[in-house]
C-alpha cells in the first residue's frame, strides 16, 4: 500500500512534499526548527521544551531503532511534529517496543517523511524559525497561507506541561531533598538528582515561595521548558524571593528565568541551538565541554553586567552566553543540558556543585 503524501508549507510559501507517518490527518501548524542530532529522537520527541514546535532532524534515517520503554523524557509528548529524510518503520533493537509511527499515532503526532531535510534545514538557517502549516497534499497554497497567518502558536505552553500537583521522586538513599519547579522538566534530570542521593519534589510551575520553602528543600532547580522566558513573571518572581535563601540550580529555561529574576534580558535567537555537540567554554576553569543544546532563547550577555550575576559560560560557536552564577546567593544556571550526555559525560559536575553548595548551607546552619 502506497504511503499517503503530506506537504508542509512555510511562512513565505515554500512548499515540500513527502509522505506522512504518525498522525496523517488534519491540519497542524507549528514553529519549525531543526536539530542537527545524529541519534536521540525518541528523547526528542518526548521532551515537553519542543511543544507545538516541528523538529526536521538533519541526520537522514530516523527511526531506525524503534522506541524503548525506558527513554522517554515525559510520559505524554507534546511535540507539534516531526519532519524527517528517511523513516524506518521495521526498526533493529532489543530494547525497542513500539515503533516510532506507532507511538506518534498514539499521541495525535504528525511526520513528514521524504523531502529534502538539507534544502529546508538551510532555509531555517537563512531566514529563521517561522510558521509552518503540515497538511494534506491537496490542500491548495492560497489556503495554507490564510490558515498560517491567521494562526497563533501559544504562549501559555509552560501551563500545559507542567504537572499539576506536587509530586516526590525518591532517592534510593537520600542525603538531599530538592524541590524542582516543573515548567517541562525531563525525566532524565530528576534521575540524575536521585543518582546523587537527592529526593525530588517536583511541584507546579505557579507554586509560591511560601509554599516551596513550606516543604523544607535543600535547595531549589528551575527545569527546562518551552516557550517564552519573559511570559513567566510568576516563576520569575517566585525566583527573585527564594534567591540568597538556598541554593538554586537552573537548566536551560531555567537559567533563562534565573537571570530575568535578576534584572538581565533575554531575547529569540534567529534560529536556536538544537543538537548534541554544540562546544561551550567554561571561563572558570577554561576547559571546553561539548554539550547538547535545545532553547530558542537567550540571555543578553550586556544586561548582565548591571546585576549581581556573572558568566560563566559561552558558547564558542556564537559568543552566547550559556552559563551565569551568583556565588553569594549559591545561585546558578546553564543554558545547555547536562544530563543529556549525547556521549561525552562533560557536565556532570553541576549537578555535583549544586549538592556541593547544600552541604555548605547545611553546614552553616
Amino acid at each position: 500500500m502506497e504511503a499517503q503524501k503530506r506537504k508542509i508549507v512555510l511562512e513565505d510559501g515554500q512548499q515540500y512534499t513527502g509522505f506522512a507517518f504518525g498522525e496523517a490527518t488534519g491540519n497542524r501548524v507549528c514553529e519549525i526548527v531543526f536539530n542537527t542530532s545524529m541519534v536521540g529522537y525518541q528523547e526528542i520527541l518526548s521532551d515537553p521544551s519542543y511543544t507545538c514546535q516541528a523538529v526536521v532532524m538533519t541526520y537522514p534515517l530516523i527511526g531506525n531503532y524503534g522506541m524503548a520503554k525506558d527513554d522517554y523524557e515525559t510520559l505524554i509528548p507534546t511535540i507539534g511534529a516531526m519532519i524527517v529524510r528517511e523513516y524506518n518503520d521495521t526498526p533493529s533493537n532489543f530494547r525497542s517496543v513500539d515503533t516510532l509511527s506507532e507511538i506518534m499515532k498514539k499521541y495525535h503526532i504528525p511526520g513528514v517523511y521524504g523531502i529534502d531535510t538539507r534544502k529546508l534545514t538551510r532555509c531555517i538557517r537563512d531566514h529563521g524559525s517561522q510558521k509552518v502549516l503540515i497538511t494534506d497534499e491537496t490542500t491548495p497554497l492560497d489556503e495554507c497561507l490564510r490558515i498560517l497567518s491567521e494562526s497563533e502558536i501559544p504562549r501559555d505552553l509552560v501551563a500545559q506541561v507542567s504537572c499539576r500537583q506536587k509530586r516526590l521522586f525518591p532517592a534510593s538513599t537520600e542525603n538531599h531533598h530538592i524541590v524542582a519547579i516543573d515548567c517541562g522538566i525531563k525525566r532524565n534530570i530528576i534521575r540524575s538528582l536521585n543518582r546523587r542521593g537527592c529526593s525530588v519534589t517536583t511541584v507546579p510551575w505557579n507554586t509560591s515561595a511560601e509554599e516551596i520553602l513550606a516543604l523544607r528543600p535543600d535547595g531549589v532547580f528551575l527545569s527546562n521548558g518551552p516557550g517564552d522566558p519573559a511570559d513567566l513573571q510568576t516563576v520569575i518572581e517566585t525566583v527573585r524571593l527564594l534567591r540568597g535563601k538556598l541554593p538554586i540550580f537552573g537548566i536551560c529555561l531555567g537559567h533563562q528565568i534565573i537571570s530575568l529574576a535578576y534584572g538581565a534580558k533575554t531575547y529569540k535567537l534567529k534560529f536556536g541551538h538544537r543538537g548534541g555537540n554544540h562546544p561551550v567554554k567554561n571561563l572558570l576553569t577554561g576547559k571546553i565541554e561539548i554539550t547538547s543544546q535545545n532553547h530558542s532563547y537567550a540571555v543578553d550577555a550586556d544586561s548582565l553586567e548591571n546585576t549581581e550575576l556573572t558568566a560563566t559560560h559561552i558558547n564558542l560557536l556564537d559568543q552566547t552566553v550559556e552559563g551565569a552564577q551568583c556565588e553569594k546567593d549559591k545561585v546558578f544556571s546553564v543554558q545547555y543540558h547536562p544530563e543529556s550526555a549525547p556521549g561525552p559525560q562533560d557536565s556532570g559536575y553541576l549537578f555535583d556543585r549544586f549538592i556541593k553548595w547544600m552541604e555548605e548551607e547545611k553546614h552553616n546552619a
